[in-house]
């Protein structure tokens, strides 16, 4: 069965079209058709019996060419008499319709006698040739006594109409499913977080309305991302204040040598929040504006990875050159960059790779840390919940909502090189 659509309707308009197109043939194929066709081979094999028997009153040649001569003027059958032939075998070949063989049923009914047809030599005549016991009958038959032009008539008729009908039907429904596809390209454009433009809506009552309801649902989903971003944005800005009194109080407290290990402790917490901090905000804003254009990924990796051993990472970088995807650059750098820093954090070796698969390419992260347990893999994407110690919990998280809003996935493995494997999954 067609997958599509379109495949689907035209089938579902075809094959009853065809069934009843083919029904009205057999019914007139069997009933008229085949009526006329046997008495037109009738008349033909009748005439020429009636003409041997006419021959055989009397042997004389004046007496058997003048019947000849009036069988060519009453019935328009060229006759020609072979005295002592003897008939030679004749392959036999069917043509289109009911003709032939209705006429070898005639003949073999009035003569029981062997003979031969020719449909083919002649386009305007049937060449018959009939054993007799005097010898072989050349008979020229016309061939328009024996066509049925209604036939043929009917028969284009019936592969015109449904030729016709299909055509008009493949033209109307591509129209129709011109809309559907257009409709699925922006549903899946936005939720790959591209800027999609609002469908007009056109086609189809019930197609214009999922149109309409698309550019709704789409205005509705693109306003809420505004005002959480805007709500995630200003609480991560609010808490920069308080946070920033914290620091200031701690560097204002007057020397003591009891309290100065809790006093770098405490120090240390409000820098890893002001980078927390830091870091949503970032992504939160580059979320709001940023749009997706097509970005060389092989370029953007080499940028994570130069950035990586800058900080004293040993890092392997194995891509193809001129990979290129439509992608919120910014974004997915941060999406990779968190995901190296997660893994250079625990492990002294990480390897970035990068390959394309099928419909998608595909972004590997590998470490040879300690990993993490299979059973824990889900839960470490939850905000504030790290995979190891060291961790502020927000960085996989950010990575899966960056690849997610590309329409991508993200995925904790085992590593080839003994740790963790972070795979990307981008759609092409």
């Amino acid at each position: 069965m067609p997958r599509s659509l379109l495949g689907r309707t035209l089938l579902i308009m075809l094959v009853p079209l065809v069934v009843v197109q083919g029904i009205a043939l057999q019914i007139f194929y069997g009933s008229h058709l085949g009526t006329v066709s046997r008495r037109l081979s009738s008349a033909i094999a009748g005439e020429m019996a009636y003409t041997i028997e006419l021959m055989r009153q009397d042997p004389s040649p004046a007496w058997q060419d003048r019947v000849l001569e009036m069988a060519y003027r009453q019935f328009m059958l060229g006759m020609r008499m072979e005295p002592g032939a003897r008939l030679t075998w004749h392959k036999r070949v069917n043509i289109p319709g009911p003709m032939d063989d209705d006429l070898a049923a005639a003949l073999t009914d009035k003569f029981h006698a062997p003979f031969t047809m020719d449909w083919t030599s002649d386009p305007q005549s049937v060449l018959i040739r009939l054993q007799l016991p005097e010898g072989v009958l050349d008979v020229t038959a016309p061939r328009k006594r024996l066509a049925i032009g209604t036939f043929f008539l009917f028969l284009g008729w019936i592969v015109g109409s449904a030729l016709l009908l299909f055509v008009i039907a493949a033209i109307f429904m591509r129209n129709q499913v011109r809309a559907i596809r257009r409709l699925a390209r922006s549903a899946e454009a936005f939720g790959m977080g591209r800027e999609v433009p609002p469908i007009r809506p056109e086609g189809a009552a019930e197609v214009r309305q999922a149109a309409a309801a698309f550019n709704r649902m789409q205005e509705r989903i693109r306003r809420f991302l505004g005002q959480r971003t805007e709500m995630l944005a200003g609480v991560s800005h609010d808490l920069r204040t308080p946070l920033t009194r914290l620091r200031l109080a701690l560097a204002m407290l007057p020397p003591n040598e009891d309290l100065r290990q809790d006093v770098a402790d405490m120090t240390a917490d409000v820098e890893e929040m002001e980078r927390m901090i830091a870091g949503y905000l970032a992504f939160a804003r580059g979320e709001k504006a940023e749009q997706a254009l097509p970005v060389s990924l092989s370029a953007l990796l080499d940028e994570v990875a130069d950035g990586a051993r800058r900080s004293g990472t040993a890092l392997t970088l194995d891509v193809p050159p001129d990979l290129t995807l439509k992608l919120r650059a910014d974004a997915m750098r941060r999406a990779i960059t968190n995901l190296v820093d997660n893994a250079r954090r625990h492990a002294t070796h990480v390897a970035l790779g990068a390959a394309t698969e099928g419909r998608s390419v595909q972004v590997t992260v590998d470490d040879d840390g300690p990993g993490i347990p299979a059973d824990r893999r889900e839960s470490v994407f939850r905000p504030f919940e790290s995979g190891a110690s060291g961790g502020t919990g927000l960085g996989l998280s950010i990575a899966r909502d960056i690849v997610r809003a590309h329409g991508g996935e993200i995925m904790l493995e085992d590593s080839p090189l003994g740790g963790l494997r972070a795979r990307i999954r981008l759609p092409v």
